[in-house]
């Protein structure tokens, strides 16, 4: 569905009044401030899986998701610029359904559509792929799209893995996503009906190329077993993610993370996301709005400290969010629930986006 058209007359988009944002919202005029003030970077934004679907462009504004908060259509362009979202790392989804050889050609393919979705931004979206790099495209006032790989098996069959990856533009790439794959078992219960358990070989090697390409190892998605040892296969000298998950300390769920698991990522020197999906995080009992999401890095600051937790929506990736995180321009009121909280501004700035600048800059500096 893509390349869209080029749209005459595309600008910039310019944000609100912090207070008549705030009014809208229900939030601060300080909660609007500190989001876009901050480095807010969210990382895993599924935002490239509807222009591949039906040709939404999200380079307009749209009034709001597809069912409402429910899937689809939570970002754009001009709402990340409202909500103050200053980068993010864009996901290429990869489909289990296709062989190897042609998830490699669709991986190609979807690459080149989200450099042209890009290149018809004229110049309000950059591909950044170094610390350095973030910090230039954020200097020219540009949102900085980190690509990244959900489903390593998608380069299963291009010849070097990883290396085979031009220019380095991929930043971020998970073993496994929602079904078990020739690297290894994932954590979602459909990984029942496939025979693989843990870490394949294949798993084990890709890895290994991801390390040697300085490409950060993501352990969203993957089963226990799995998770422990591309672990032990990985460099701990680089660190290493999951991008978007929940944690067990609130909720224990299928799709959240142990408090060993939690230490093991602090470890490396990398972060925790914590996704906006409301089955994931809310327990009885618990807050049914953006808290939700708040208490869930609070366990991990709890953990292993608050250098290690981060934004990781999984907008745009089949998601409920909270009623109150609805969408890109509502990260400010996440940051109001931080304040809530009794957070102090510096936490906050680390969590939405210092966190990870700081592992970026360990592994990619320029």
């Amino acid at each position: 569905m893509f390349p869209l058209p080029v749209r005459a007359g595309l600008r910039p988009p310019v944000p609100s009044e912090p207070s008549h944002l705030a009014r809208r919202l229900g939030c601060s005029e300080e909660a609007v401030r500190l989001a876009r003030d901050s480095e807010l970077i969210d990382l895993h934004i599924d935002t490239f899986i509807p222009p591949r679907l039906w040709g939404y462009d999200p380079l307009v504004a749209h009034r709001s998701a597809l069912l409402g908060r429910w899937w689809f259509g939570h970002l754009d362009l001009p709402r990340m610029a409202e909500g103050g979202l200053s980068g993010a790392m864009w996901s290429i989804t990869t489909n289990p359904s296709r062989g190897p050889q042609q998830r490699w050609r669709t991986f190609q393919r979807n690459l080149a559509g989200m450099q042209a979705l890009v290149a018809r931004s004229g110049g309000a979206l950059e591909i950044v792929r170094t610390a350095a790099e973030y910090r230039s495209a954020r200097a020219r006032g540009a949102h900085a799209v980190i690509v990244s790989i959900q489903g390593g098996n998608a380069l299963e069959a291009a010849p070097g893995g990883m290396a085979a990856v031009p220019d380095r533009i991929v930043v971020r790439a998970t073993v496994v996503h929602l079904t078990t794959s020739s690297f290894g078992e994932t954590s979602s219960p459909l990984r029942r009906f496939h025979r693989i358990r843990g870490l394949t070989d294949k798993g084990a090697e890709f890895v290994r190329q991801c390390n040697a390409e300085r490409v950060f190892v993501d352990l969203a998605h993957i089963g226990e077993a799995a998770f422990w040892q591309a672990f032990e296969v990985a460099d701990k000298g680089q660190p290493i993610l999951a991008t978007h998950t929940g944690v067990d300390g609130p909720r224990e769920h299928w799709r959240n993370l142990s408090d060993r698991q939690i230490e093991a990522i602090a470890s490396t020197g990398g972060t925790v996301g914590i996704i906006f999906s409301e089955p994931f995080l809310k327990r009885p009992g618990g807050p049914s709005n953006g808290r939700m999401v708040v208490e869930h890095m609070d366990h991990v600051i709890q953990v292993v400290g608050e250098d290690h937790v981060s934004v990781g929506s999984d907008f745009d990736g089949m998601i409920r969010p909270p009623w109150d995180l609805k969408s890109g321009e509502t990260y400010p009121v996440l940051v109001q629930h931080m304040l809530d909280a009794g957070w102090q501004h510096d936490r906050i700035r680390k969590v939405l986006g210092g966190n990870f600048l700081r592992a970026f800059e360990a592994l990619r500096p320029e």
